[in-house]
């Protein structure tokens, strides 16, 4: 009988285990239900968190360019801001078209505005001798001629041996730099203006420079006429030559041209 009452009390403990168990597998799942279910405003609370973390990521989305209006409207900002710091159109390209042309059709009986003559091109050089003596001779005239024209020069190499200048064949004895288009004309527009009129004792250009087809040259004795250089960082004076080639038949059509520029020539006796 003692055996039998204690395998009775182990089957009744066994028996309770698993009540226990069933009802607490019974009730996991209704607290787990009233766990995982909000309520309604907690629902709606819940709804709208997820919307308002959604809108950062929406607006980072709108900032980066795309494949459509999105794209083109970027491509075109640089577009605009290029156009807006563009330099401003040559007055001298302007003076050209709206006064030379008809003034010169008219004077000289042209019927075509393209017989009118123009300018191509304008070189400026600068012989540099004492380069084969001095190395910062080179340098110095290389940093004259960038400031004036904007626009870095080439240097000039002897084509052949001479032995009586001590020159041989390849030595650098001269830089030169070659305007064409805006910068041509903005430089012409300077050079009339501002520089000639700085040279000491001016009384005009004479006309002997003209090469018989059109073309004008002239020296320049003193660099420090043009504004751009500052006369405490050069280390010496010097020279240089201006070339004005045009598209004129005759020295007469050039030098009507270039007086109608404003170039001060000496007036004929």
């Amino acid at each position: 009988m003692p055996d039998n009452e204690e395998e009775i009390e182990q089957s009744d403990q066994e028996a309770a285990e698993t009540s226990s168990d069933d009802t607490t597998s019974e009730e996991t799942p209704e607290t787990v239900a009233e766990v995982t279910e909000p309520t309604g405003d907690e629902a709606s609370e819940t709804a709208e968190a997820p919307a308002e973390e959604a809108v950062p990521a929406r607006r980072r989305a709108a900032r980066t360019p795309r494949a459509g209006r999105g794209a083109s409207a970027v491509a075109d900002a640089p577009a605009e801001a290029s156009a807006e710091e563009a330099p401003p159109t040559p007055r001298m390209r302007d003076l050209y078209r709206e006064e030379i042309v008809p003034t010169m059709m008219r004077e000289f009986g042209f019927t075509n505005p393209m017989q009118v003559p123009r300018i191509q091109k304008i070189v400026l050089n600068i012989g540099l001798g004492e380069a084969l003596t001095n190395g910062r001779a080179m340098e110095s005239a290389t940093g004259d001629l960038t400031a004036i024209t904007g626009q870095k020069p080439i240097i000039t190499r002897a084509r052949k041996s001479i032995a009586g200048f001590k020159i041989r064949e390849g030595n650098p004895i001269g830089t030169c730099v070659t305007l064409r288009g805006a910068r041509m004309y903005h430089f012409l527009e300077r050079f009339i203006n501002m520089s000639l009129p700085r040279i000491r004792d001016f009384r005009g250009i004479p006309r002997r420079g003209f090469d018989g087809r059109g073309n004008f040259s002239m020296g320049i004795r003193e660099q420090i006429i043009f504004p751009e250089i500052d006369y405490n960082s050069i280390d010496r004076i010097r020279g240089l030559q201006v070339t004005i080639t045009t598209t004129a038949q005759d020295d007469a059509v050039a030098t009507r041209m270039l007086e109608l520029y404003g170039m001060p020539f000496v007036r004929e006796v």
